[in-house]
């Protein structure tokens, strides 16, 4: 019987054990460049802009991408002119930095960023290196701020501001590093950000974040639209290539749809044959697979988008960091 990472890190599967060695080698290895960018061996370059990150110390999925969209809608609100930049992960393109619009193929730029250029009506690039994919932004765009989505470990490109997100459930698992836990560096790596965002059931010093989506979005005729409860008790094919498919899974289950689930991979190439069933029931999936799987769509293919809503103390904490920078420029 083979022995998944999940239940390793999430359910201190014993196996775990013989990966030890390993994870403290990582760990050892995590400190030492921490270190060195600390003490200036290793240099961070700035950009002309401030620059917030939003990452997280986990692998997998933490809710990063609606968080994104939300902050970028709050500099908007409050007059800042903000760019994304991203690492394009899952992209194919063989030049980088990129720049990414709303009909870009995530074949080649990856499917978060598109995403977030479809939501986001915001300037964005992306690019396995950070400092020149912010610098080439700036270069094509009047851009005044920018959010990195993604991107807390490249301490190459200077940060202004962190904001580390956490899966409110699975939080740190058995609190390991790499491979034998799911951290890419350790818990206290926490008390180093300016705000810890929980996408779940907050504690003392973090702010809650609530993902909610409650209606359908037809893929292939975006004004058709349906409320998730109306289809309670309706057996559809939900699919999910998301960093934690359970989420997705959980909130049409909660909604009292009949699922038959369909989990993929994070930043999974779909082909047609994936989407393929041997009925007609209505499939279901979330937003960010949406724009890898139009190509393949009809009538059935309907897709959720979410909004987060944060714990209302962020915004003034947030915007009270942002005037100080201000001030110092």
């Amino acid at each position: 019987m083979s022995i998944s990472l999940e239940s390793i890190w999430y359910r201190r599967h014993p196996a775990g054990l013989l990966l030890l060695p390993l994870s403290w080698l990582f760990h050892a290895l995590v400190l030492l460049r921490r270190l060195a960018y600390q003490t200036g061996m290793f240099k961070q370059q700035a950009v002309a802009t401030p620059v917030i990150v939003v990452g997280n110390i986990t692998v997998g999925g933490t809710g990063k991408t609606p968080l994104v969209i939300w902050l970028i809608e709050l500099l908007k609100k409050e007059g800042y002119k903000p760019g994304i930049i991203s690492r394009g992960y899952g992209g194919h393109a063989r030049t980088w930095p990129q720049q990414v619009r709303p009909d870009s193929d995530p074949y080649m730029v990856g499917d978060e960023p598109v995403l977030l250029a479809q939501r986001c009506d915001c300037p964005i690039a992306v690019g396995p290196d950070r400092v020149a994919t912010a610098r080439a932004l700036l270069d094509h765009s009047p851009c005044d701020i920018l959010v990195s989505d993604d991107g807390l470990q490249h301490y190459a490109l200077a940060r202004d501001i962190e904001i580390i997100v956490i899966d409110g459930i699975r939080r740190f698992g058995n609190n390991r590093c790499l491979p034998s836990g799911p951290l890419r560096e350790p818990v206290k790596r926490l008390n180093e950000a300016d705000f810890r965002v929980v996408n779940g059931l907050a504690s003392r010093g973090e702010y809650a974040m609530e993902l909610n989506g409650t209606r359908l979005v037809n893929m292939l005729d975006s004004r058709m639209t349906r409320e998730l409860s109306d289809w309670a008790g309706q057996r559809v094919h939900a699919v999910a290539g998301i960093g934690n498919p359970q989420h997705f899974f959980s909130s049409l289950s909660r909604a009292g749809l009949d699922l038959e689930s369909h989990p993929f991979p994070d930043h999974h190439a779909y082909q047609q044959g994936d989407l393929v069933f041997s009925d007609d029931h209505p499939v279901v999936m979330t937003e960010k697979d949406k724009v890898k799987c139009l190509r393949y769509a009809d009538s059935r293919f309907w897709y959720l988008p979410v909004e987060a809503r944060l714990d209302e103390r962020l915004e003034p904490a947030l915007l009270r960091k942002l005037d100080t920078l201000d001030k110092q420029r």
